[in-house]
């Protein structure tokens, strides 16, 4: 999302000198994408942000995905991973390939250390829990239903305030919002299920100007990498610019509705290289007379659908529940199971909330993810 803000203090011009009190310079950041020419911000330092005391490897982060399988419907139930700490180490991977991860975590513990992700931006969803994520370019609390997008090489830290629960995707390239819903300039247009007043960057600055070891894990290369700084990272006095970390709820998407079925990409919220984010939210149905809320069958011929089930009754779907994650490949049809087609004709509305996530290259299962799966998913469409 590229509009212009700015926080905390900065020179009238860039690349100017900028002064402390005590005469001595600030420190400035350009810190952009694809090269000069992406989206891009200039921060001011206290400190070096070069200044790195200790540089260690740390280990490979890449998962190890299961061996070539069937071709097949999957439904893992995430809800299963009860495992809480914070909301990097403890992050659970259930499917990826070169262009994205898609996984679960419970943050239920403050990060005593900070995180920068190098190889490409993050996107949470908050299913539950509130908190704040301090980041170089501020603070941003989130709630139930926020979308917070982190850009590449954000140095943050995460503070639960109590026990959450996150869908992570992980992508190697820039998350942004849908290019059929901006216009030439950037802004998003008039057709657009949401504005920029829906979309909300950091709070505040709060400013640390403290010298000693602080640790930062970088995630770089498909690796974990430790940074030893001699001061605190977090030491930004002011900031402008385009790229920043910000958040969206998915309760202000506004639904666009017609009298018959309208397809998958009318939900669009994100996309990234090779991938897009959709919005299931609260709608009314298909006002035809004649119409079939449902959605028909359909053939990915080029792409993997999954879905992340948050909460309310899917209209398509039977055995699935809360946090629920489906995968219907490209390769093979799929669409709602049996009676929920009869089942939708007459009704005037859905109350449920879901995540999709498209990608346009296969996806695959990662290892550890064969311990939630429901392995009667495949066959739950044949009756007798």
């Amino acid at each position: 999302m590229a509009f212009y803000q700015k926080m905390g203090e900065v020179p009238h011009k860039r690349h100017t000198m900028f002064r402390k009190e005590d005469g001595s310079l600030y420190r400035e950041q350009v810190m952009g994408t694809k090269g000069f020419s992406g989206i891009q911000s200039i921060l001011y330092h206290h400190h070096f942000p070069t200044a790195v005391k200790e540089a260690n490897y740390l280990k490979d982060a890449l998962p190890e995905y299961e061996k070539q399988d069937a071709l097949r419907h999957r439904h893992f139930r995430t809800a299963a991973y009860d495992k809480k700490g914070d909301a990097v180490v403890d992050r659970c991977y259930f499917l990826g390939n070169e262009d994205v991860l898609i996984g679960v975590v419970n943050p239920a513990e403050s990060m005593n250390y900070f995180y920068r992700n190098s190889d490409g931006d993050e996107l949470f969803f908050v299913h539950h829990g509130t908190g704040k994520i301090e980041t170089m370019f501020g603070e941003i609390t989130y709630e139930p239903g926020d979308y917070v997008l982190i850009p590449i090489g954000t140095i943050y830290r995460v503070f639960p305030n109590d026990e959450n629960r996150w869908l992570v995707i992980e992508a190697t390239s820039a998350i942004t919002t849908p290019r059929r819903y901006r216009n030439e300039y950037g802004q998003l247009m008039e057709h657009s299920p949401f504005c920029e007043r829906d979309i909300n960057g950091p709070e505040s600055l709060n400013t640390y100007d403290e010298k000693g070891e602080f640790e930062v894990v970088t995630k770089a290369r498909g690796s974990l990498h430790r940074h030893v700084f001699d001061h605190h990272p977090l030491d930004v006095v002011g900031w402008d610019g385009y790229l920043y970390p910000w958040k969206f709820n998915i309760r202000d998407f506004e639904p666009i509705t017609g009298r018959i079925h309208q397809p998958p990409p009318v939900h669009q919220t994100f996309e990234g290289h090779n991938f897009v984010v959709c919005s299931f939210v609260p709608r009314l149905y298909d006002y035809h007379p004649e119409s079939i809320p449902a959605p028909y069958f359909h053939s990915n011929v080029d792409s993997d659908e999954v879905l992340y089930y948050v909460e309310g009754n899917f209209m398509s779907r039977k055995g699935i529940e809360e946090a629920s994650i489906t995968l219907h490949p490209s390769g093979i049809p799929h669409g709602p199971h049996p009676g929920k087609i009869e089942g939708s004709i007459g009704k005037k509305e859905t109350l449920e909330l879901a995540v999709m996530i498209d990608t346009f290259r296969p996806l695959k299962t990662i290892e550890q993810a064969r311990d939630y799966e429901d392995q009667a998913y495949m066959k739950s469409w044949v009756t007798e």
